[in-house]
């Protein structure tokens, strides 16, 4: 008999077989605790073949098309991180540059190397090593966002000229339903299951002793008498600890950095444009106002919720939510935890406006008719889209439960 713990309140449940399809969910607080999914490996393998062509298209041919009079600007997938280097805005460049390119490509490759020889029975050489950094690159793979932004960009630049896509464009577009696909077929466990665990059976029994949850392959590890310090999981390598160390104090000093962040990145204009001798800086503010003065309310509502309104609820939300930790609070803590789980999803999106704005220097770059530079904000928001998002990961949601376990001792 084995067990698993609970990732969000540590809550040891008995492994049980699911019906194809199923997941099994933490009684205490409706975590996924783990999944039955059909034929998980061969179909994540077919379809990150097919991920990849789709990426070698997508950075190979003609993105998207700027036709402006008679003068015609095309572009390809890396012409926005080109084009803000050469402004300057190196930071911002290299982050887009990661989360849309260099991220994705990662983690398609990482798996072609996990599956092909896992595929034909084999293990590869540093299993362990290339899984844990594929599940790490997760959460900063941005390609969807990036697409949204596309499509952003393009319906605010429609009334300026006409937009002419690409192959790449759709070979993109197509890349983002099947990277999808191919994340929501993986089945970690059936990976880590693969790897043979030396002097540390996966389930062991309750009563024995203190056991630490890895929180990379859930296996629940022994922690003898060092109380989880300097042990490493026996099956991926991961460093054990029974909570995040310094985790409250880590998540307020990224909280506080982001909130001083967020200040500029509203009031700093992101965008300036040049057309015809003339400057226009604009805010996001100002963006927002634009697309309603135009009657494109749902664009308006898009910009302003991931990043006005988003940014803000992650700050006031993980604030929050340290601050109940710190006070010992026991009220509700289902609901801290489901407050705790949309603030770790929802964080990414607000990348949406960099990509705006990586999308229009791209496109728009016609010399003395009109051109658009990136502004100062643009790097002080995608600080606080990164900060928020490193803070979310600081925040370790089983505190939350530790003091209902206190009341129960």
């Amino acid at each position: 008999m084995s067990f698993i713990a609970c990732h969000d309140c540590d809550l040891i449940h008995r492994v049980d077989a699911v019906p194809e399809g199923s997941a099994a969910t933490c009684s205490r607080c409706g975590a996924v605790l783990y999944q039955h999914k059909r034929d998980s490996l061969e179909r994540t393998l077919a379809l990150t073949v097919t991920g990849f062509i789709l990426f070698v298209v997508a950075n190979a041919f003609p993105f998207l098309g700027f036709k402006l009079q008679a003068k015609v600007h095309e572009t390809i997938l890396i012409t926005g991180v080109q084009e803000l280097y050469h402004q300057g805005m190196w930071i911002l460049a290299t982050v887009v540059l990661l989360t849309t390119i260099v991220m994705p490509a990662a983690q398609m490759m990482g798996l072609l190397y996990v599956l092909v020889p896992l595929r034909l029975n084999r293990l590869p050489w540093k299993l362990k090593e290339v899984f844990r950094l594929i599940q790490s690159l997760r959460p900063w793979a941005m390609m969807e966002v990036f697409m949204l932004g596309i499509l952003v960009s393009i319906v605010k630049l429609g009334k300026m000229a006409t937009i002419v896509p690409g192959i790449a464009a759709f070979a993109f577009m197509a890349l983002i339903f099947v990277l999808a696909a191919s994340m929501a077929v993986l089945d970690p466990h059936a990976v880590w299951e693969r790897i043979k665990i030396q002097d540390n059976p996966p389930g062991i029994p309750v009563a024995r002793g203190n056991p630490i949850s890895c929180h990379t392959c859930h296996l629940l590890c022994r922690s003898y008498s060092h109380g989880g310090h300097g042990l490493t999981c026996p099956r991926c390598g991961t460093p054990l600890h029974r909570r995040k160390p310094n985790s409250i104090s880590r998540t307020w000093a990224l909280i506080l950095a982001a909130a001083i962040f967020y200040v500029p990145a509203n009031v700093l204009p992101i965008t300036i444009v040049t057309s015809l001798g003339k400057q226009q800086a604009d805010t996001i503010i100002s963006g927002v106002i634009y697309f309603i003065s135009s009657g494109m309310w749902p664009i308006a509502l898009v910009i302003f919720v991931a990043s006005v309104f988003v940014p803000l609820l992650k700050l006031l939300a993980l604030g929050y939510l340290s601050f109940s930790v710190q006070r010992k609070s026991r009220w509700r803590p289902v609901d801290r935890t489901k407050i705790y789980r949309m603030a770790e999803v929802v964080g990414r999106w607000s990348m949406v406006d960099v990509y705006v704005v990586t999308i229009l220097v791209a496109m728009v770059n016609l010399g003395a008719l009109a051109t658009i530079e990136a502004g100062p904000a643009a790097v002080y928001f995608c600080s606080v889209v990164i900060i928020t998002m490193l803070a979310a990961m600081s925040f370790d949601p089983r505190l939350i439960w530790d003091q209902m376990e206190d009341r129960n001792e």
